[in-house]
């Protein structure tokens, strides 16, 4: 991994039904960039945290406008850490704008970004409150239920349209890239995203599931390691 020591801003993508708080200031990543001496840039996507919450899913259609909007002005280059849907934003962002970014990491997506399939029964899952008895729609609307946004924006950016990622889009980013999750993520493997970027390294945390890889000390440690953020 590269340990050389950088003075780039920060920019953090939450995931799914989170918010820049729960995924990024709860696991303490924030913080200990901060403490690296790092400038951090959050940003809550629509339909989360602090953003407004639409609940027409059209309105979603370019989740990547505010990752866009927080970019520095002056025309600085930043490092990013996206996770689950964060990742693939920063993804389609950093693909259309390589220029603006140095080191990526891409956390909680594999072969998922490459599939597309029927969102609405997760749609309505969200909305209505009931998952079912178990499963991936159970575990969204548990975890849901405890992030302070609205069931019906998230259930309408869920119903968005959403194409899969292409190995075209992601020859384009050729920053060094880490691809990291969890063993036990329900998003497939890693290797065909990681084998698509054109500078990119592969890491699986052991014995980790989706939702806890972001306050895995596994991953915290991998970031800071691949951003060169050491805390003083």
């Amino acid at each position: 991994m590269m340990t050389d020591v950088s003075s780039n801003p920060v920019l953090l993508v939450h995931g799914f039904a989170s918010s820049f708080h729960l995924n990024w200031q709860d696991s303490g990543l924030s913080y200990l960039l901060e403490d690296a001496g790092r400038e951090v840039i959050g940003v809550d996507l629509l339909g989360h945290g602090s953003a407004p919450k639409p609940h027409d899913p059209a309105e979603y259609a370019d989740l990547g406008a505010r990752v866009v909007d927080v970019l520095p002005t002056d025309g600085r280059v930043v490092d990013a850490v996206g996770f689950s849907m964060g990742a693939r934003t920063l993804i389609e962002v950093a693909s259309a704008h390589p220029e603006r970014f140095d080191r990526l990491v891409f956390a909680g997506v594999g072969d998922n970004l490459f599939a597309s399939g029927d969102k609405e029964p997760l749609a309505h899952a969200l909305e209505t409150g009931d998952g079912g008895p178990g499963g991936v729609a159970a575990l969204f609307v548990s975890f849901s239920q405890g992030s302070g946004n609205d069931p019906k924006a998230l259930a309408a950016c869920m119903r968005r349209a959403e194409p899969p990622i292409t190995e075209e889009q992601l020859a384009r980013i050729t920053s060094p890239a880490l691809v990291v999750l969890g063993d036990k993520d329900f998003v497939g493997k890693g290797e065909r995203l990681a084998e698509a970027l054109p500078n990119a390294q592969l890491k699986y945390l052991r014995g980790v599931e989706h939702f806890a890889t972001p306050k895995d000390f596994g991953f915290i440690d991998s970031v800071l390691e691949f951003l060169g953020a050491v805390p003083r």
